[in-house]
């Protein structure tokens, strides 16, 4: 009984490590999002976008709601997150959105973004404000929205 419950600590610890190894790598991938955002909006001589905690709780939300399938992948729910923003970071009137899922790195992401007349006009927008949300479902594909705003 024993050698089992210390199998049993074993495999729920490397179990646990690995999840949180990929929350770090999924929060990471957020940083890199921004950075790249950004770093594209400076080569269009456009502000840089300062990330935004409230902002990036809607768009965390979103994403995870979109991986665990409570949502299909979609805007949908976009003026509910709206709502809630404005509520909590006041004078904020102007609002946009990006979703998508599967790339494996934030540099494609960004890239197949960039692609996108829809997704690069909200890039390249009067925005100043970010929030990113990044999950992953259990197949292992990720989900991303960023969700745009100005002040």
């Amino acid at each position: 009984m024993k050698h089992l419950t210390t199998l049993l600590v074993i495999l729920f610890a490397g179990f646990y490590s690995h999840g949180q190894n990929q929350q770090v790598k999924l929060n990471k991938m957020k940083g890199e999002i921004l950075v790249l955002v950004n770093k594209y909006r400076v080569s269009q001589h456009l502000k840089p976008l300062k990330d935004n905690a409230i902002i990036a709780k809607e768009a965390e939300i979103h994403s995870k709601n979109m991986a665990n399938g409570s949502v299909a992948f979609s805007h949908d729910g976009f003026d509910n997150r709206v709502d809630r923003i404005r509520n909590k970071v006041k004078d904020a009137y102007e609002f946009a959105e990006n979703v998508a899922y599967g790339p494996k790195t934030a540099q494609k992401v960004v890239d197949n973004w960039l692609a996108s007349p829809g997704h690069k006009k909200n890039i390249e927008g009067d925005f100043n404000l970010s929030g990113i949300g990044v999950a992953q479902n259990n197949s292992g594909r990720i989900y991303f929205t960023q969700i745009f705003a100005k002040k």
